[in-house]
């Protein structure tokens, strides 16, 4: 079965960004002249997607207004937030039942576009997950160890190498089975590498996770953009 809706997670804080999100959800900081959230919606509307929804938890209604008038539709997570995976669960209602795309929007892209990438690889008689992985010389800014390697089968373990993206497509069937409301959907994976349904594609071009304020600047040097 394709994926043919996308969750796009805009519901966190943001605080490792500082004063820049004292009055401001992370999602509408401004790089390279737009929203980060709407340079996500640029990959997200390349592959024309049935359905789009956004979870929203810190100053909701500043999202709204920004997407006003777009075809994407929200789930509210005023009351608690969710974490990861407790936010996909909560949002399938919208979703449908199909494998999802799911995509952080605080990162912004130099190459091909992701989700077409993924959408090409996707097999889901072998994977229950294909997360997007980035070269840790390509990953900008990014100066963690990396999260998983992969194997010539394209079978992903946990472990220092390739930097998750933050964006996948995912099976959703094995979020019944977890019991706590808020969860990372690392729970979620581990039950996939167990049973190694867990894959994972490589991206051929540059990705900046905007997670700090020196992050701004980083991506916008990355994809040559100039103040003016």
């Amino acid at each position: 079965m394709r994926p043919d809706s996308v969750m796009l997670f805009a519901a966190g804080f943001g605080t490792r960004m500082g004063e820049l999100t004292a009055n401001r959800p992370k999602p509408l900081i401004p790089v390279a002249g737009k929203a980060l959230i709407d340079h996500a919606l640029e990959q997200v509307q390349a592959i024309q997607p049935r359905r789009v929804v956004a979870n929203l938890h810190y100053l909701p209604d500043q999202i709204r207004t920004h997407l006003a008038g777009q075809d994407i539709a929200f789930s509210d997570e005023s009351n608690q937030i969710l974490e990861t995976g407790g936010g996909l669960r909560a949002a399938l209602p919208l979703l449908g039942d199909a494998p999802v795309f799911t995509m952080n929007t605080d990162a912004v892209w130099q190459g091909p576009n992701a989700l077409h990438l993924l959408q090409d690889s996707w097999n889901p008689d072998r994977m229950d997950a294909l997360l997007l992985c980035i070269p840790r010389e390509n990953a900008v800014g990014h100066a963690g160890q990396g999260d998983f390697l992969l194997d010539g089968q394209g079978r992903l373990t946990r472990g220092p190498g390739l930097v998750y993206s933050g964006v996948q497509i995912l099976k959703t069937d094995g979020l019944a089975s977890i019991a706590d409301d808020a969860f990372s959907l690392n729970l979620l994976w581990n039950q996939m590498l167990a049973q190694g349904r867990l894959y994972g594609l490589t991206y051929p071009g540059k990705w900046c996770d905007v997670g700090h304020p020196e992050g701004i600047a980083l991506a916008e040097n990355m994809i040559g953009y100039r103040h003016v």
